[in-house]
């Protein structure tokens, strides 16, 4: 907004049209999935599929876009015939630009990923007759999982990331041995190859813990999505251009610019977040480095060749 808002202010001569775009349940945190917008334009997700996804209350992701009145109309979509390049401006969400002392990072693209849900089975019994060597605790073998499951990944190259986010423990009683156990392992990384060592811990660890039965389903993957390269090497040359401190950068996060890259020529510029936080009240990026991000984008739209970037 204060790109488009300071080239019409200040009457700045521009090459071509711009469009300001707002994606639509980037998260997905009620609706899932996330990039849910941009995914449906962009040809992942089926649109009448993502319109029945419903949040907790039952609630329907068609009847609370009806509701909010911003249903648009799919001639206004995003397409490779009338747009020329997207660029997005984002907080970094992480740690690496601060402790590096730059103010920009030039996204290089999106990390690949692959998401696992395991199950660890046993036997729901009373937790104050039951003698531990007669246990069979779902939680506890869950937690062995998990520790195995680090202790193998830390052996992989050390950029690689890896989360487990969600627990759902059965039947959640405190006066109740827990049966079932269903835990998330989220792991990322730009080299498929290391993405592929991951899978085959997961798929090779033990098939028993602590008594316990343990399964494993994968829930969903992504490639790594590479950003076009002449789009990134103009964001360096203009962030270069106005003394702006830089380092390339790959993302860890989805981002809506990842589906839009597959259809027209895409990047992104990152700005540090304080102390590397992000997805919670201590997320901050001071105003000065939000300017110095904004002016990036400004500067490589405004120079932006008249010809398609191919």
């Amino acid at each position: 907004m204060e790109v488009a808002e300071t080239i019409v202010k200040e009457k700045i001569p521009h090459r071509h049209p711009i469009t300001i775009m707002v994606w639509t349940n980037e998260e997905g945190s009620l609706y899932p999935p996330a990039l849910m917008s941009s995914g449906v334009v962009c040809g992942k997700f089926n649109k009448e599929l993502m319109f029945a996804s419903k949040n907790p209350k039952g609630e329907t992701f068609g009847q609370a876009l009806e509701r909010s009145g911003y249903r648009g109309e799919q001639v206004n979509r995003l397409n490779p015939k009338d747009y020329k390049a997207m660029i997005e401006l984002h907080i970094e969400q992480g740690p690496i630009l601060e402790e590096a002392k730059k103010d920009i990072g030039i996204v290089q693209g999106v990390l690949g990923m692959v998401n696992y849900r395991i199950k660890t089975f046993g036997q729901s019994d009373h937790a104050g007759t039951t003698p531990m060597k007669n246990r069979k605790d779902a939680l506890l073998a869950a937690a062995s999982a998990i520790k195995y499951l680090h202790s193998e990944l830390d052996k992989l190259p050390d950029d690689l990331v890896y989360t487990t986010g969600e627990i759902i423990c059965h039947p959640c009683v405190h006066t109740v041995i827990p049966d079932y156990v269903d835990f998330s392992l989220d792991a990322r990384h730009k080299d498929p190859e290391v993405i592929n060592k991951v899978v085959s811990i997961i798929e090779n660890m033990p098939k028993k813990f602590d008594s316990c039965k343990v399964e494993y389903k994968k829930a969903w993957s992504r490639d790594t999505e590479y950003f076009d390269k002449h789009l990134v090497s103009l964001v360096k040359e203009k962030t270069d251009e106005y003394g702006y401190s830089n380092m390339e950068i790959y993302s860890g996060a989805g981002h809506d610019a990842q589906f839009v890259s597959d259809i027209i020529p895409t990047t992104m510029i990152f700005v540090p977040s304080v102390n590397g936080h992000s997805h919670c009240e201590l997320e901050y990026t001071p105003i000065d480095l939000c300017l110095k991000g904004a002016n990036a984008v400004s500067y490589t739209h405004l120079t932006l060749p008249t010809k398609r970037i191919v």
